[in-house]
């Protein structure tokens, strides 16, 4: 890959006028000397606005750019592009990958992934972006065993959100995926996406959007190792009741319910399994800490029920969504993904970008990016941040002006896990 992913977003009451923008846009780029001319493969995001017609859409998309034989993608309550989100309103993006055919198969759960390579082709998985409906209840189990699938065991992408129809995209070489049959492309229910062999560079990273509770004297709720649960119901924290444990972390008791009730809403759960690191030496949630609702209270136990299976060894800790962490972790994961880009002798160009007093000029790392994909939580979309698209223009002040597509999940997608209130950041590099 050596050129830049064509791509185009827009928004419109009517689909046709929408993607007839889009298709203007990706025509326009296909053009340009920096941009590829003709990619094989197809990335398509509609916001659920547009869901009873995700057929038409992607039938006229498809027909209007013959070039592109394989396409994947999903619905969202929003959906994003470079510098631009949107949430709650119509609007489709695509991004046209320009990745050798020999690299990548678009799976389905009608052709699943090990059945997607021809006998004899020599294709092996090595990553996979992934679309799923988490309507489905061993969705935790059918990643595990996608990820198995991969020799990396490195999975990236989310859960579809939608108020209304729920879809998936999965179509390859004109709808001929093997054992598609007649389905024309558009799916609902199960897990579908794109693998990519290990020729396809990628640089993937996830930024959480909770930070441990606060309490009363400054610190930082610590991680406690998980002592006694059954099922979702954690009964015991380091050996005392966990019901204790959180009213004492709050600071607040159950014979004020009023009080009570309202911190313990906006409390949230960080997991981590046995023997993973849950905190940074910042005191931070690790990239291996999974957020998760409490949903309830058990008082004859003294237990907390969370909406997750609690296994025994693993460890806890209390927490919010707290805007300023949010943000100060989505720009350190971008300065990651500036380090590894950037060159070990940067030019005067780059080196004048970056240390440039505008906060709008974005360093020049276009030349080494070909095209991102950025999977937010639906819970961090518009305010959350601040002001509507703050999220994907911070992205944009760090990475430049480089081809983005996403969408706003139900749960988001990374390593071989399920995360909640995250952002799964995916580049793929000129390499």
């Amino acid at each position: 890959m050596k050129k830049m992913f064509p791509f185009g977003h827009a928004t419109h009451p009517q689909w046709r006028m929408a993607a007839g923008l889009v298709l203007a846009q990706l025509r326009a780029h296909m053009a340009l000397p920096g941009y590829a001319s003709s990619p094989p493969l197809g990335l398509l995001y509609i916001t659920d606005y547009y869901a009873q017609d995700a057929q038409d859409i992607l039938d006229m998309v498809s027909a209007e750019l013959p070039e592109v034989t394989d396409w994947a993608g999903t619905v969202g309550v929003g959906i994003a592009s470079n510098n631009v989100e949107y949430f709650d309103e119509p609007a489709l993006a695509v991004l046209l990958c320009d990745v050798p055919s020999d690299q990548y198969r678009v799976f389905s759960g009608v052709a699943p992934l090990q059945s997607c390579a021809p006998a004899g082709s020599g294709f092996a998985a090595h990553s996979a972006l992934v679309h799923a409906d988490g309507a489905m209840p061993d969705m935790a189990d059918m990643l595990h065993e996608l990820s198995e699938r991969t020799a990396s065991g490195y999975l990236f992408g989310g859960l579809a959100s939608s108020r209304h129809n729920t879809v998936q995209f999965a179509v390859s070489g004109n709808g001929a995926i093997p054992g598609q049959g007649k389905t024309r492309g558009v799916f609902s229910g199960g897990l579908s996406g794109v693998a990519f062999a290990q020729g396809v560079a990628l640089l993937s990273r996830v930024t959480q959007g909770c930070d441990p509770l606060r309490l009363a004297n400054g610190k930082k709720s610590p991680a406690r190792k998980v002592t006694a649960a059954d099922a979702n119901v954690v009964l015991e924290l380091d050996g005392q009741p966990a019901l204790d444990v959180l009213l004492q972390d709050l600071n607040v008791s159950l014979d004020e319910p009023r009080q009570a009730m309202g911190r313990l809403r906006s409390t949230l759960v960080g997991l981590t399994r046995a023997g993973a690191q849950a905190m940074t030496p910042q005191g931070n949630f690790d990239v291996e800490t999974r957020v998760r609702h409490i949903i309830g209270l058990d008082p004859a136990r003294r237990g907390i029920a969370v909406a997750d299976v609690v296994n025994v060894g693993s460890t806890l800790a209390f927490c919010e969504r707290d805007v300023e962490a949010a943000k100060r972790d989505l720009i350190r994961i971008c300065a990651e993904i500036r380090e590894e880009l950037e060159p070990a002798e940067m030019s005067i160009e780059m080196a004048t970008s970056l240390g440039a007093d505008n906060a709008d000029a974005a360093p020049v790392l276009e030349r080494n990016i070909a095209g991102a994909v950025y999977v937010s939580c639906a819970g961090r979309g518009g305010p959350h941040f601040g002001a509507p698209s703050a999220e994907l223009q911070i992205i944009r002040r760090a990475l430049g002006d480089v081809p983005l597509v996403g969408f706003f999940a139900g749960g988001e997608i990374a390593h071989q896990n399920l995360y909640g209130y995250t952002g799964v950041l995916t580049v793929f590099t000129t390499a």
